[in-house]
């Protein structure tokens, strides 16, 4: 009980944290949305989705727009988003851990004598991991929908957009 309760506290007190930097999000310069775009994007290469970009990271989003007015998530919805965001990354921080060690071992003997061949079976592991990582971030965008009312998945997928349309025009 005191370890779940320790942990929701941690939790809880790590994403006021985070919101009281992203409510200065919306009023953001370009060039600071850009940086920290692609601050995500070169996260993306250890990324251990077989869906490398293009589905939403909600709880992310969420997260950053925590305490916005805009958004008005509930007491309640924090609440549910908190348990949807817990049980998410436990389970892809773990799958993480075995697709970078996958993903090492495979680079390792690509780079010595070992055959395609000898190396198919980590290879379909190794997809099989970025399968169920997929799935795990589906099910969260499921579930993060779940909570939110239709108009606050709008406001949280424009202002997605707006993270988006800052990278493109920055890297122009």
């Amino acid at each position: 009980m005191i370890k779940k309760l320790t942990i929701t506290s941690l939790t809880a007190l790590s994403l006021l944290l985070v919101s009281a930097q992203a409510t200065e999000i919306n009023t953001m310069s370009e060039a600071s949305m850009a940086k920290m775009g692609t601050k995500m994007h070169a996260q993306r290469k250890d990324s251990p989705f077989l869906i490398k970009h293009g589905i939403p990271h909600m709880t992310n989003l969420l997260k950053m727009s925590w305490d916005d007015a805009k958004l008005a998530l509930t007491p309640e919805q924090k609440e549910k988003l908190l348990v949807v965001r817990k049980e998410t990354m436990g389970s892809v921080k773990a799958l993480k851990t075995q697709v970078q060690a996958l993903r090492n071992e495979i680079r390792k003997a690509a780079v010595t004598d070992a055959k395609a061949t000898d190396l198919k079976a980590k290879v379909e592991k190794l997809a099989a991991f970025e399968v169920e990582a997929t799935m795990v971030h589906l099910k969260c965008l499921d579930n993060s929908k779940a909570v939110l009312k239709p108009e606050q998945i709008t406001y949280i997928m424009e202002f997605r957009e707006k993270i988006h349309h800052a990278i493109e025009k920055a890297s122009k």
